[in-house]
This record gives structure tokens, sequence and C-alpha cells, in this order.
């Protein structure tokens, strides 16, 4: 792990990818809602299929959200090598999330779960909106379970780091002990993809390769198709 990242828990890597290829790739995501609304409004797929994407997810109500797009789980393999040369770890890629966010969306403070030990919140393009992180893992966290992946969220409130990523910047951060969060979107649209990976030296981290699935672009329901018995710990 480098110093830096080690000491600060985060760290922001510029141009990650080139901006020309983020705005490919929002293009791509923004023809896809598109669609997907179509053919759910038309209903030629069901409105309980995930494979298009979603509009129900908690985090973000009624916007345009979707786990394990084949284009953005490609992304997260090509920042792969960019990642771990910047952390200096080994890291097992879990899973990539992407959304649209429109006009009026909050992402609250919250810490995320396991498969999200080591995160990217990667800017696609649309308007401006800054992400704030807070960089002691002490402040903030969820009660109930030792691993904090349980019961009510509290936070501290505390200002934060804010930062201004461009197309195709990106933001590096422990993404299960760091708080992080979003204040109210005041612009039309502004489309992130979330790359996630696990450290290969933290415990069960082999064993939730891909997220618990057979391997990437698979949905999200197939992580009980897998079996882990013959898998470490």
């Amino acid at each position: 792990m480098t110093p830096a990242f080690k000491k600060n828990n985060y760290m922001v890597i510029r141009k990650a990818i080139d901006p020309k290829i983020a705005e490919f790739v929002m293009n791509y995501f923004m023809m896809k809602r598109q669609v997907a609304r179509t053919m759910f409004d038309e209903r030629f797929i069901s409105p309980f299929t995930t494979e298009w994407g979603v509009w129900n997810d908690q985090q973000a109500p009624e916007t345009y959200s979707h786990y394990a797009d084949i284009a953005m789980e490609t992304l997260l393999l090509k920042v792969q090598p960019r990642m771990e040369k910047e952390t200096g770890l080994k890291l097992i890629p879990t899973y990539a999330y992407a959304r649209i966010y429109k006009n009026g969306d909050i992402l609250h403070r919250h810490k995320d779960r396991f498969s999200c030990e080591i995160s990217t919140t990667m800017n696609l393009g649309g308007d401006k909106w800054p992400i704030y992180i807070e960089p002691n893992p002490k402040k903030g966290g969820n009660t109930g379970d030792k691993d904090g992946s349980q019961g009510e969220y509290k936070s501290e409130y505390t200002d934060g780091v804010k930062v201004d990523l461009k197309p195709g910047d990106m933001l590096v951060y422990k993404g299960n002990i760091c708080e992080h969060w979003r204040d109210q979107f005041t612009g039309q649209d502004c489309a992130q993809v979330f790359l996630h990976y696990n450290n290969a030296k933290t415990k069960g981290s082999k064993k939730n390769m891909f997220d618990g699935r057979k391997h990437l672009g698979l949905p999200s329901w197939w992580k009980d198709k897998v079996d882990h018995t013959n898998t470490d710990v």
C-alpha cells in the first residue's frame, strides 16, 4: 500500500481513462436508459428483471441504476492495473455499478459493504456534482453487527473532504470504512460508475471474487448459483 493511500484512505486519479472514452461510455449508458425505459413501459420486458437496469434502488429512488452492466465491468478490469499501481495493493475485482443521477437526487452519508473494500467513483460526464469523503474510519457507521453491516446508520456529520471530478477522473477510497456522500444535485444528469475490489490479502477476498458470481457480467441473482465449498477463506 502506498504511503499516501495508507495514510489518507483515499486518493484522486486524474484522467484514469481518456475523457473521450468517458464521454462514449456515458452516451452508451444514456441510450441504454432510454431503451430500457421504453421496453419497460411498453411491457416488452418484465418489470421484475434487472438485466436492463432498475429504477428502484433504495439508495437513489427512481434513478436509473445498473449492477454489472458489461461495459462497466469491462472498465472494472481496464482500470485495475492503474488501481494496483496507485494503491500498491493486489486487487480482486468484485463488481461494477453505474447510475445516471437526476435533478434533486441526494447521496446520503453511508459506508458500503465488504465487496466495496477498495472502491472508485469515476465521473463519466454530465453536470458537475462534487462528492465528499470522511477519511477517518472512526467517523460514522452502522449500529449492530461488529462488521457494521447491520443496524441503523449513524453519522457525526463531519465536513469531510470535497472532491471535484472531471470526466475520466476517479476517486479511490476504502469504501467499507470511509463515510462518503453527495449533497442535493442541482443539475440535470450526472453519470457515475462505481468500480469495486477487495484487497487480495484480506480474509475472504478470494471467496468473494466477482461478488460471489461465476464471472463478471452476470446479474446479481447469479450469486445464489455459486458453490463456495472449494474456495479459500
